[in-house]
């Protein structure tokens, strides 16, 4: 065979090769993501879309280059510490449409400096700590959710920036006083300061119980004394059924120790 075929067979060989261990690599990496889960490229940022995948966890093995991350439309019902913490590149992040109804604090950890975007609107969130989101600056979506509102979801508003919007969305699902319920926590502390009356009505279960152990203390000094008055009392009529000499003798004695 002439040299020239030779070099050309070899070059197509090698290509074909190469073509096959790239499109073994890509099987790879396709089958390691769970099924419904894919990347895209979506105007020039890397997307991981894993929308109506029926997860049921944030999934692992997320290209860490990822820019664009869909999780909606599943069935997560919880958020753990550092969920999210080999994306440092994730700009938002999409977990509406599931049942979450926990987020463990630390969960967005490692987001901060990049993220501008976060969605958990229709979810089963009832209370979250504001510590939760601490340092993140992304708008965030807390909307068609079942709060309860209270002083722990006032802070929480103060402490986040919601998105453009979302905040006729966050309805009181349940509260102290019915009268709230229904009706846009924004529009409720516009009247109410719940942290204030949280403090109020702690100030005086504390005055009540100081005054109900000062009562008691009282209660039973009044009681400690009379008792040692009727023993006195009960005490000297009996020495005055004594004979004369003995009953002089006792209630010199008895004076003395009652003074």
């Amino acid at each position: 065979m002439p040299v020239a075929e030779q070099v050309l067979l070899h070059s197509v060989t090698m290509w074909l090769l190469l073509q096959s261990l790239l499109l073994a690599s890509s099987l790879r990496s396709a089958a390691a993501f769970p099924k419904g889960c894919y990347p895209s490229e979506e105007e020039g940022l890397k997307t991981f879309r894993c929308s109506n995948a029926q997860l049921t966890e944030v999934p692992r093995d997320i290209p860490n280059d990822t820019n664009k991350l869909y999780l909606d439309s599943n069935r997560i019902p919880f958020l753990p510490r550092d969920a999210f913490q080999d994306l440092p590149l994730l700009l938002e992040l999409d977990l509406s449409h599931n049942a979450i109804a926990s987020v463990e604090s630390g969960a967005f950890r490692g987001l901060a400096e990049h993220l501008h975007s976060l969605d958990l609107s229709s979810n089963r969130l009832v209370s979250i700590s504001k510590d939760t989101f601490s340092n993140l600056k992304a708008k965030v979506n807390l909307s068609n959710n079942p709060w309860q509102c209270d002083c722990r979801l006032q802070e929480l508003i103060r402490a986040v920036d919601l998105a453009a919007g979302s905040s006729g969305g966050i309805i009181c699902h349940s509260s102290a006083q019915e009268e709230h319920v229904g009706k846009a926590f924004l529009q409720v502390i516009a009247d109410t300061d719940f942290c204030n009356v949280y403090k109020k009505t702690t100030d005086i279960a504390m005055l009540v119980t100081m005054f109900s152990w000062f009562a008691m203390v009282i209660s039973y000094l009044i009681y400690y004394v009379r008792q040692n008055q009727e023993d006195a009392r009960r005490h000297l009529e009996y020495l005055k059924s004594l004979p004369s000499k003995q009953r002089r003798s006792e209630e010199s004695s008895t004076i003395s120790t009652v003074v």
